[in-house]
C-alpha cells in the first residue's frame, strides 16, 4: 500500500494506536496531520514520521474545544491542499458500574469518544467528498459486547459503531467510505491514564492472555495495520464495517 500524495489526519497521534498508525502512514509516504495535546510528544512523533519517509504537520488541539474540528481540517488542507483520510484514534476510558458513573464521567466519555469523532467527521466531509476519501474510527470490542464495570465507555464505543454505520450509508453515494476497527485489550497508555496503577495493569495484561483466545493482548502495530488496509484502495468495496481485531475476545463474552 502506498499513500504517497495522500493527506491523512490522525487524532490521538501522541501514543498507542494513534501513534503507531501515524508512523505506519509515514512509512507508506503519506502527508500526516498529527493531532494531540502534548506539543513535546507531537514533535517527537513528527520526527519519527519524517524519518520514515512521511511528511508530518503537528496540530496541538483539545478535541472537545469548539474550534477544534475546523482547525484540524484546516491544518490538513492548508498544508497539503486536500484531505484523503481521517482516522479518529483518540479516546479515553473510565471504570465504574451504573451506580458509580457520575454525570462528569459520562459526559467525558461521550465528549471525547463519540462527540469529537462526530464533529470531526462533519467538518471533514466536504473535503473527503472532493477526494472520494475515507474515515476509519477506532472503536473497541466494548462497542460490540457488554462488559461489567465500564458502562460509560461501552456505551460511547457502541455509539461510535453506529455513527460509523449511519455515516457510511449517508456518504456512500458520494464515494466516501466509513469503517471502524474494534480492538481488544491493546498495550497502550489508555488504562494507565485512567488511573490504573502499574501492578494492576500488569495483572490486567496477564489476565488478557486468558480472556483473548489467541493468548495475548494486542500491540498498537496490530491495529495500525488494519487501519491502513481500510484506508487503502484494497478495501475499496468495504464501508460501514465494524471489525473486531481482538485476538478472538468478542467470541468469548465476559469470563
Amino acid at each position: 500500500m502506498s499513500f504517497a500524495g495522500k493527506s491523512i489526519i490522525v487524532t490521538g497521534a501522541t501514543s498507542g494506536i494513534g501513534r503507531a498508525t501515524a508512523e505506519a502512514f509515514g512509512r507508506d509516504g503519506a502527508s500526516v496531520v498529527l493531532v494531540g495535546r502534548n506539543e513535546t510528544v507531537l514533535v517527537e512523533v513528527a520526527d519519527a514520521v519524517r524519518a520514515a519517509g512521511g511528511q508530518p504537520v503537528t496540530c496541538r488541539a483539545d478535541l472537545t474545544a469548539a474550534d477544534a474540528p475546523d482547525r484540524i481540517v484546516g491544518a490538513a488542507t492548508g498544508a497539503f491542499g486536500r484531505l484523503d483520510v481521517l482516522v479518529n484514534a483518540a479516546g479515553v476510558i473510565a471504570s465504574g458500574p451504573l451506580e458509580a458513573t457520575t454525570d462528569d464521567i459520562w459526559d467525558t466519555m461521550m465528549a471525547v469518544n463519540l462527540r469529537a469523532p462526530f464533529r470531526l467527521m462533519r467538518a471533514a466531509t466536504p473535503h473527503l467528498k472532493a477526494t472520494k476519501g475515507t474515515v476509519v474510527n477506532v472503536s473497541s470490542v466494548n462497542g460490540l459486547r457488554s462488559f461489567p464495570g465500564v458502562l460509560a465507555y461501552c456505551v460511547s464505543k457502541a455509539g461510535v459503531d453506529h455513527l460509523t454505520r449511519c455515516a457510511a450509508i449517508e456518504l456512500a453515494p458520494l464515494g466516501v467510505r466509513v469503517n471502524a476497527v474494534n480492538p481488544g485489550v491493546t498495550v497502550t497508555n489508555l488504562h494507565r491514564r485512567s488511573g490504573m496503577a502499574e501492578p494492576q495493569y500488569a495483572a490486567f495484561l496477564e489476565r488478557s492472555k486468558e480472556t483473548h483466545p489467541l493468548g495475548r493482548p494486542g500491540q498498537p502495530d496490530d491495529i495500525a495495520a488494519l487501519i491502513l488496509f481500510l484506508a487503502s484502495d484494497r478495501a475499496g468495496w468495504m464501508t460501514g464495517e465494524t471489525i473486531p481485531i481482538d485476538g478472538g475476545r468478542h467470541l468469548t463474552c465476559a469470563r
